[in-house]
């Protein structure tokens, strides 16, 4: 298949990217680098350094001919969009409408869309939240998510394309930027390999579902051939602020040094997904333990560290 991967550069469309073109896909990258980097890009795939937000975009349509589009292009920063609701609505939603208008012109067979379980639900009164718990965000981002997903929704049965909505919990693992609270295990490995504090927000009961990266891939992977969906993308289990630290302290044998601060604003205390609807629909479930992921996480980042490049 021809396919394109918007955020192919990124933290995980790179992932995406890599195992597209295992398969023996022919793959394209759309990114404007503002947060992707280069030296993920794989050497398989053809870059085009654009804006999804540029009409001038549709000529790579016109030429190309898609099958798949695997949309991961976005602005991730719960913080940004709060305090910037402009920029972030102008990138995930006038962006990802450009794509799906070109999506229909030229005929695409299959949308691919990263959604987040960690915003569009908000606060529910049960956990862990399934498919069908009611919308709820609380922050501008989260209803950018929301949106996007209501725009799909309405674009796949008008014009006849597959769709496969994935609202993933935090995903973690190599590769990922520190420049979001959701990659708090970045920021955190950043900091304790800068020698740092680590700064816990609130009083670190915060309770988040972590799912490593390569077990994400892998749902991309069935995403190819499924049925239209909307799919958690979590483990289930509930991890606090606070025990991320002491899984650190132990990945890094080391007591590892933090504090406390403000909390922010717009931050959802608790959020674990029932992904059971993705391991009946496409056979998915995730295959890797967080003190392992963790332990793989930091072995790539202290790699990076260790030949004198910033982590970002």
């Amino acid at each position: 298949m021809k396919i394109l991967v918007t955020g192919g550069c990124g933290f995980i469309g790179s992932h995406i990217v890599d195992a597209y073109v295992d398969a023996g896909h022919r793959v394209f990258v759309i990114d404007n680098l503002s947060t992707g980097q280069l030296e993920n890009l794989n050497p398989g795939a053809k870059l085009i350094k654009d804006d999804i937000c540029n009409e001038d975009i549709e000529e790579l349509f016109k030429k190309e001919k898609f099958d798949v589009i695997n949309h991961h292009a976005a602005q991730i920063n719960v913080r940004k969009s709060v305090e910037d609701p402009l920029f972030d609505a102008r990138v995930n939603i006038i962006g990802s409408i450009n794509l799906l208008r070109l999506a229909a012109k030229y005929h695409i067979k299959r949308f691919i869309f990263a959604s987040s379980g960690g915003v569009v639900y908000g606060e529910p009164v049960s956990y862990p939240i399934s498919e069908d718990f009611p919308y709820n965000p609380l922050s501008p981002y989260g209803i950018s998510k929301m949106a996007v997903e209501q725009y799909i929704l309405n674009f796949a049965p008008l014009y006849n394309f597959d769709y496969v909505i994935f609202r993933y919990s935090n995903v973690y693992g190599p590769r990922q930027i520190a420049k979001s609270e959701a990659g708090v295990i970045s920021i955190f490995i950043n900091q304790i390999l800068n020698g740092e504090k680590c700064d816990i927000f609130g009083d670190g009961k915060q309770m988040r579902d972590y799912v490593y990266v390569d077990d994400v891939i892998q749902a991309n992977i069935l995403a190819l051939k499924c049925q239209s969906d909307i799919l958690n993308i979590g483990t289930g289990i509930a991890t606090s602020v606070n025990e991320l630290i002491e899984i650190l302290s132990e990945v890094t044998a080391d007591d590892v040094v933090y504090e406390h601060t403000d909390p922010r604003p717009g931050e959802v205390f608790k959020n674990v997904l029932d992904n059971s609807k993705a391991q009946k629909r496409i056979g998915w479930r995730p295959q890797t333990k967080l003190k392992q992921g963790i332990l793989k996480t930091f072995e790539y980042f202290r790699r990076v560290h260790s030949i004198g490049k910033k982590i970002s």
